[in-house]
């Protein structure tokens, strides 16, 4: 998760266990805009076995419908499903397997929104993220029918506008929300945690970590000059933070929940 910032740094920041692995959470966000229900990524899902699970060592939370009741939400109630990207951890929830074979989306009223170049990228595969890009999550989407293909930066609907990135992998697609006059940034795998504000702290998964890094210099100035918010994805004690300005550069300002900010 940190690429090759030393342990001896990184366990300053974010506590290690006897087998050198960290909790992280995986938050997806709802979001109720222009007479929609529109719900950012899918987490996991449940269709691959035990065995694969082995090294990721699942636990806490209530799972996606459990998360989704919690809040008052059922599948049935969302129109658009953005993914931000095909990353097993991201999309696996949107298909479910039936008991008698082939799958179901788990959300059957919503339109599956991919960037066009994540897409294409994933459906071609490479050697460094085949054993993200799985076959059973992504094909479902094309036999769908309901699966749009988003080419630029722009509205989804008034109020939430979809960014592309290319660092971590070509195609990343992560919004920006108005809210009450405030904008919210949902940072997805360009800035998992607080920890990872730091322009040179970066996981070894990013695919072109220069480009993460430019990319993450632009929305970090952007961010803090016009106080905008930032939503964390895979940060287990903070759902968002402010920003400040310090001698070594941007940091987390005020941290918590999104309730404590909007």
């Amino acid at each position: 998760m940190f690429g090759v910032i030393p342990k001896a740094l990184w366990s300053r920041q974010t506590a290690a266990d006897e087998n050198n692995t960290i909790d992280l959470s995986l938050t997806s966000l709802v979001v109720e805009a222009g007479g929609r229900v529109i719900l950012v990524d899918a987490g996991w899902g449940d269709k691959q076995d035990e065995k694969f699970f082995r090294h990721a060592y699942l636990h806490g939370g209530s799972g996606l419908r459990g998360g989704l009741a919690e809040c008052g939400y059922r599948p049935e109630d969302f129109s658009d499903v953005v993914i931000t990207h095909l990353h097993a951890d991201h999309c696996g929830g949107c298909f479910v397997n039936l008991p008698g074979g082939g799958q179901a989306p788990f959300f059957p009223n919503a339109t599956y929104h991919i960037s066009r170049e994540q897409w294409e990228w994933a459906n071609e595969s490479n050697l460094r993220e085949e054993d993200a890009f799985l076959p059973e999550n992504i094909r479902p989407f094309a036999e769908s029918g309901r699966l749009n293909l988003i080419k630029e930066n722009g509205e989804l609907c008034p109020g939430v506008t979809l960014k592309l990135f290319y660092g971590h992998t070509p195609g990343l697609m992560l919004p920006e929300i108005e809210y009450n006059g405030k904008k919210l940034f949902y940072a997805g795998d360009l800035i998992p945690t607080t920890a990872h504000i730091p322009l040179l702290w970066n996981m070894a998964y990013d695919l072109l970590p220069l480009v993460t890094i430019a990319e993450k210099q632009e929305i970090l100035a952007e961010a803090l000059q016009n106080d905008h918010l930032i939503i964390f994805q895979h940060d287990p004690l903070n759902e968002c933070c402010a920003l400040t300005e310090t001698p070594k550069g941007i940091r987390a300002g005020k941290r918590g929940k999104l309730s404590d900010f909007i």
